[in-house]
């Protein structure tokens, strides 16, 4: 598709041959090279056409030029920086001395180029569904009869999140497990997040995506498969298992919509918690009361003005880590430091994959799309969904959901545990757990 605007450029290599597409809108076209879908994961490549309706799945490969490292960097060393937090806590945000660590480690020693090793050591691939690219990681077992399974990442995550997570899946005998518990993976990029297209149109919300997932797992030659998410991936999850297609066979959730819908408004309006509620319920219930009368003001910004806060996002790196890097704070089990649990590279290798796609503003707008409670069974249409459904809970989400809830909340839930550690980033923080849980939560369903 052409460009109506001047973007600098990331330059992919399909089977082989270099092609530079435009970062500012994030079409990325190949330039005649091709895989069918049959074909997907070989190495040769027949040469044809892309275009809108093509259907084919290509190889992807990420060469960053290095004018844009070199921009990045100039541009953290010129950071104007605000003046201290007043107090002594994070209740102004996220404190001053803290980002700028993680940014002066941005600008000096930083290394995207091993990111994108890392990133390109993977079976990459890209192929054009509903008339947008989708750009996405498939990985298959070596195993025979292993399980599809297709992992939606969230926001402010993106693939890199479940990267740790594909050896204990695909290979789960040389984690623990057992040849019958492998997973053949498929991770694909949200539409306006990572290498994949930003939607230029309306209605790229959960529906619409759940949609695509269906289509790019049938493409990839599947007949049955499973969904799994947390955050967006959890929406999307749900969207996907309120439609049902045809083999899609179970959900799993770490992040599910449970709260009742009689209990919303109170969360909401910041009500003390009903009389009658357990122990767990009553912990549920102050945590989101938290969550929405303290920590959710990023959120009432992506929802309502994603263009406005796009502008910061695109324009200022150290604005960008402070939005992004709140939240890994915040939503790991860190105790705020989240520096115990994920490297400074990993988080780094997030942040800028979103600066490097310009996609802070296109990745906002999934919010306004998705402008709904998304704890809230009523307003995910959770009684819906006849599809089988799991659940993990990690103790340190931004809620942890009782069990009572969540059978309420999904009638058709045959899979419950809370787990020992890990955060709203349960395969970034605990990638063994999390594969742990996947394997046992499916095995009914294989």
């Amino acid at each position: 598709m052409p460009r109506t605007e001047n973007a600098s450029t990331i330059r992919v290599h399909f089977a082989g041959r270099l092609i530079a597409v435009a970062v500012g809108s994030l079409m990325l076209v190949p330039a005649g090279y091709i895989l069918p879908a049959i074909a997907a994961d070989t190495i040769s490549a027949t040469s044809a056409k892309s275009t809108s309706s093509d259907e084919s799945i290509r190889p992807f490969h990420i060469n960053v030029p290095q004018s844009q490292l070199d921009d990045l960097r100039k541009r953290i060393s010129e950071t104007r920086w605000p003046d201290k937090e007043t107090v002594d806590d994070t209740s102004q945000g996220i404190q001053l001395a803290q980002v700028q660590e993680l940014v002066r480690y941005w600008g000096t020693d930083y290394n995207w180029r091993k990111a994108e090793t890392q990133l390109n050591s993977l079976p990459e691939f890209i192929t054009t569904i509903d008339g947008v690219e989708i750009q996405f990681i498939h990985v298959r077992s070596r195993h025979p009869n292993a399980l599809p399974v297709v992992l939606t990442h969230g926001w402010p995550g993106s693939t890199f999140e479940f990267i740790k997570s594909i050896g204990p899946l695909t290979d789960p005998t040389a984690y623990g497990g057992r040849p019958e518990d492998a997973f053949d993976v498929v991770i694909p990029s949200i539409p306006g997040y990572g290498f994949s297209g930003k939607p230029t149109d309306l209605g790229w919300g959960p529906d619409r995506t759940a949609r695509a997932w269906d289509t790019l797992m049938k493409r990839l030659g599947y007949e049955h498969y499973v969904s799994q998410g947390g955050d967006h991936g959890s929406v999307v999850s749900d969207a996907l298992a309120r439609q049902a297609p045809k083999g899609l066979r179970a959900i799993h959730l770490n992040m599910p919509a449970t709260v009742p819908g009689e209990l919303t408004r109170a969360i909401n309006s910041g009500d003390p918690a009903p009389p009658d509620l357990t122990t767990h319920e009553r912990e549920a219930f102050q945590s989101l009361s938290t969550f929405f009368g303290r920590n959710a003001a990023y959120g009432a910004m992506m929802v309502t003005r994603p263009q406005t806060i796009g502008y910061s996002l695109s324009d200022s790196p150290a604005g960008l880590a402070a939005w992004m890097y709140e939240k890994f704070a915040q939503w790991s089990d860190s105790d705020g430091v989240p520096e115990r649990v994920l490297s400074k590279d990993e988080m780094l290798n997030d942040i800028t994959l979103y600066w490097l796609t310009n996609t802070g503003a296109s990745s906002s707008r999934f919010y306004w799309e998705n402008n709904n409670n998304n704890f809230s069974a009523d307003a995910q249409k959770t009684k819906e969904i006849k599809i089988p459904v799991a659940i993990s809970v990690f103790p340190k989400e931004i809620y942890k959901a009782p069990e009572s809830w969540s059978k309420q909340a999904y009638p058709t839930l045959y899979y419950y545990n809370q787990v020992a550690k890990g955060g709203h980033f349960a395969a970034w923080e605990q990638p063994q757990l999390f594969a742990e849980e996947l394997r046992a939560a499916f095995k009914p369903v294989r």
